[in-house]
């Protein structure tokens, strides 16, 4: 039987039910659990024990009377740090700048506290979450539980990291170029980014999703019955729409899944990684569905235009601080940014179009498949201090070809575990190490995506593995 801190959503729900165990016994579990992992991890902000034990005490009350005050009352969450949370500010992975203290809650975090989902804390995020990495001037360095010398990835760095070592089964982060799917992928958990809008934001951007961080598919699409009720704070937010989250089955006898191996562009692709999706794909066709080999989307072209209009779009950022304030951000967003000072208005306007270029490519892709399989990352694991995976911080972005489109695509994507590395052919930093296999659905049919995870989840049916606590 797992420990309470390793029982999915869905299984703590059924034990409040039955009254085997209470959100209080879970609550206990949880803090102590955190207390042994989080000196090793990093992965927290705003860690309030003693809130959380106050909130879990109520929702027990609740559950006692047989009147839960919401879908998730008394299961614990985790929120993004750059998540606005009523009373808290927002430091944006720096505490630079005007620390203003929110006024109320972002909506994901206005959904989950509906449902009465136990805030157990805020997670970390590096600077202004512009990197891939888990490395953060105001936070640190937040390690990945598997193995404390590799990353997390980012920018929902502290997400992956708390979902890995079992901090609640719950966990939101976002992405606007793979922030999810990347740590979700190196931290071996589940990252869902939905169709822009599908979960109301604040602030909205192009590409910039909240989604679900967790360790199955199934907790995924609970989350998503509360992350994806309407909010018109988000002006790009979707109709409300009435969808059955929890129905995941699906026929997979027909479907057309699209291969990707190929990012087109970016770090190559390790060879490990081929393998394991490429396995992933046999299994979605041994379930019925017909493997179509696709080209890449994405060209060189398109990744350096965007580079250079986030990279104007930092330098705003940046020209908000004193010269003493900037001064403080890490050396590779510096090193990066300052291209944005010598880029003319058009140049920056001419990398802006290449994210309808990229629009453009990815929706035609669904006119010949129902949906894309594709690694997530192009590497399985790079050292902790790293800022990215190719250590160049004047090239922050090669390693996320495969994520990166489909935000300016705008369409739901998920990366799921595939699998582990293998210590006898993986180097000894990428041995033991979580792979993982993200899928792409077309836009709006974000069900249909999850049904699918939901689908390759169970046929590759991975044995339950928990990273071991640090000696």
């Amino acid at each position: 039987m797992p420990e309470l801190h390793q029982l999915t959503a869905t299984q703590l729900l059924e034990g409040y039910r039955t009254q085997a165990f209470s959100p209080l016994d879970v609550a206990e579990t949880l803090i102590s659990h955190i207390d042994q992992w989080e000196p090793h991890i990093n992965a927290l902000y705003t860690y309030r024990p003693e809130s959380l034990l106050e909130t879990a005490e109520a929702s027990t009350r609740r559950w006692a009377k047989g009147e839960p005050g919401g879908a998730l009352d008394g299961v614990p969450i985790t929120l993004k740090e750059l998540i606005a949370t009523k009373g808290m500010p927002v430091p944006g992975g720096t505490g630079l700048g005007e620390q203003a203290v929110a006024r109320e809650d972002a909506p994901p975090a206005a959904r989950l506290a509906e449902d009465h989902a136990l805030v157990v804390a805020k997670t970390t995020c590096p600077d202004f979450g512009m990197l891939s990495s888990g490395l953060s001037s105001f936070h640190g360095l937040t390690r990945n539980p598997w193995k404390l010398a590799c990353n997390t990835g980012g920018s929902s760095s502290g997400a992956g990291a708390a979902a890995a070592a079992g901090f609640g089964p719950l966990h939101v982060g976002t992405d606007i170029g793979g922030s999810i799917r990347l740590p979700a992928a190196w931290c071996g958990v589940v990252g869902f980014k939905p169709t822009l809008g599908r979960i109301p934001i604040d602030p909205y951007y192009v590409g910039r999703c909240a989604g679900p961080m967790t360790r199955s598919v199934e907790d995924a699409s609970l989350m998503m019955t509360a992350l994806a009720r309407t909010d018109r704070r988000d002006a790009m937010r979707l109709p409300p729409e009435e969808i059955d989250w929890l129905d995941l089955s699906l026929e997979m006898k027909g479907l057309r899944i699209g291969v990707m191996m190929e990012a087109g562009c970016g770090l190559p692709l390790d060879d490990e990684i081929r393998r394991h999706v490429e396995q992933a794909a046999k299994q979605l066709e041994a379930a019925g569905a017909t493997l179509v080999p696709l080209a890449p989307v994405l060209t060189r072209e398109m990744l350096d235009g965007l580079d250079q209009f986030w990279q104007a779009r930092q330098w705003g950022e940046l020209l908000k601080l004193s010269s003493e304030e900037r001064e403080k951000v890490l050396p590779a967003i510096l090193a990066w940014a300052d291209g944005g000072e010598r880029l003319s208005g058009v140049a920056a306007l001419q990398g802006f179009q290449q994210t309808m270029a990229m629009r453009r490519a990815t929706e035609a892709v669904f006119d010949k498949v129902d949906a894309v399989i594709s690694p997530s990352t192009p590497t399985i694991a790079f050292p902790a201090e790293w800022p990215s995976p190719s250590n160049d911080p004047r090239q922050p972005f090669e390693h996320i070809a495969y994520t990166v489109p489909w935000n300016m695509g705008e369409q739901p994507a998920i990366s799921l575990n595939a699998g582990f590395s293998s210590p006898e052919t993986s180097p000894a930093l990428a041995a033991n190490m979580p792979i993982g296999v993200q899928l792409i659905g077309p836009r709006f049919d974000d069900h249909f995506v999850l049904k699918l995870a939901h689908q390759l989840e169970t046929r590759l049916a991975l044995p339950l593995r928990w990273p071991m606590l640090p000696a």
